[in-house]
């Protein structure tokens, strides 16, 4: 973890109250798809994490929507806005079990981390099928953008207003994969978990009031004992969680 001050380079709407944010400065610190930044907003007493989308030589991406007056605030800081940020936090995702056909699975605002997995994987020379969920055709984002990396794309909305209808897991039978990578609301992990057919990895997505394991307030039950999501985690092995009910 780091304590860096990044320069917003462009921060633009790209769905309905989805903003994709790309950050300067120095990021040497994130090194795995996965990992998540912590941002200090001005005016705010706690910082927001948000998940990074891509890294690149000198920038990160990140993806966020506008849920609350955090979020909102953070959609009006324009280029050239100086942001304290900590960086390099959380474990991020292994590729080393993901077999030939790895497939990833992401719900809404747990799409991002996805991307540079994605790119990752597809860079190891994995043949990558994605799943993308979202309620409604005005939330869909980030689809051509793992077209382009070569990964095979499949859609869901919930209202069946654009591709496949229905919840992600709608669109898992028949699907050939070696091993999954998800991130999403609990509500589609727990799904997800139930019906894979094969080992994986999950990202949470969890309240946090540090980031960095002080506070234990991200706890997540697994057969060692509790783990912090933002420390040990975001991401857990499948077979190591208990899910509660």
């Amino acid at each position: 973890m780091k304590q860096v001050i990044l320069t917003v380079r462009a921060n633009e709407p790209i769905a309905k109250n989805v903003w994709r944010m790309t950050l300067a400065g120095d990021v040497s610190d994130v090194s795995r798809p996965g990992q998540f930044v912590n941002l200090k907003l001005d005016g705010f007493y706690l910082r927001r994490p948000l998940s990074v989308y891509d890294k690149r030589e000198g920038t990160l991406t990140v993806i966020y929507k506008t849920v609350g007056d955090g979020t909102r605030a953070l959609s009006e800081y324009g280029t050239g806005k100086e942001i304290d940020c900590l960086v390099g936090l959380g474990n991020g995702y292994d590729t080393a079990p993901s077999g030939d056909r790895p497939l990833l699975v992401g719900g809404g605002v747990g799409v991002p981390p996805l991307y540079w997995l994605a790119r990752t994987l597809i860079a190891e020379g994995k043949t990558v099928t994605a799943i993308l969920g979202f309620n409604t055709k005005d939330e869909v984002f980030a689809e051509e953008e793992f077209r382009a990396l070569g990964a095979k794309v499949t859609v869901t909305t919930a209202d069946g207003s654009y591709g496949q209808k229905g919840f992600v897991t709608d669109a898992l039978p028949g699907l050939d994969y070696t091993y999954f990578y998800t991130c999403g609301p609990e509500p589609m992990l727990r799904a997800l978990n139930r019906a894979a057919k094969t080992d994986g990895q999950f990202s949470f997505e969890r309240r946090m009031g540090c980031g960095f394991g002080a506070c234990m307030g991200c706890s997540c039950k697994t057969i060692t004992g509790y783990k912090r999501i933002c420390r040990e985690g975001p991401v857990l092995e499948r077979k190591e969680i208990l899910w509660e009910d």
